[in-house]
Parts: structure tokens; sequence; C-alpha cells
């Protein structure tokens, strides 16, 4: 299997060689991890606040696993939003186009 002009053959597969290339293939890569992370930490939380049985400090832990789950799921989309916005909308920056 070849790859084009400006990608690199790697036993993983064809990667592009330019930076804006590579970010844009695993920014959704990175995206989805982020999400199944998030998704993995709201479980515990409700795990740990249902097995808590009224104990505050076990409460307290189940709230901080939610609570932090959601803002970095939350930074993670608003920051591609961000960067959708700035540098494709704004500053039209050269291969960020859609």
């Amino acid at each position: 299997m070849g790859c084009s002009l400006n990608e690199i053959s790697t036993d993983f597969g064809c990667f592009p060689n330019d930076p804006v290339g590579f970010v844009q293939k695993f920014y959704g890569v990175g995206l989805g991890f982020v999400a199944g992370l998030s998704l993995i930490t709201l479980m515990m939380g409700g795990y740990a606040i249902m097995t808590s049985r009224g104990d505050p400090h076990r409460l307290n832990i189940g709230k901080s696993y939610i609570y932090y789950s959601i803002a970095g799921l939350l930074l993670a989309i608003f920051g591609f939003v961000f960067i959708q916005v700035v540098a494709v909308d704004i500053l039209k920056i050269p291969g960020f186009s859609n």
C-alpha cells in the first residue's frame, strides 16, 4: 500500500509529514479518547456516590469525579470549537480549511 506524496510510511500506516495534517488526522482520535475517559470517570463517580452510604468523604469524592469529568470534557469540546472558529473562520489559516 503506497502513501500519498505528503505522507510517510510507517509500521502503523501512513502519517502526514506536515504538522497541520498530523493534527487534523489525530485530533478526532484524541477527542474520542477524552470522551471515553470522561464516560468512565462519570461512571466511577456515580458508583462512588451510590456506595457512599451517607459518608460525606466518599460522597465528595464521587462528586469531584463527576465535576472534573464534565469539566474536562467541556474543555476538550470547547477547545475544538475555539480552534475551528479562530483558525478556520476568522484567521483562515492554510491547511485548517474545511
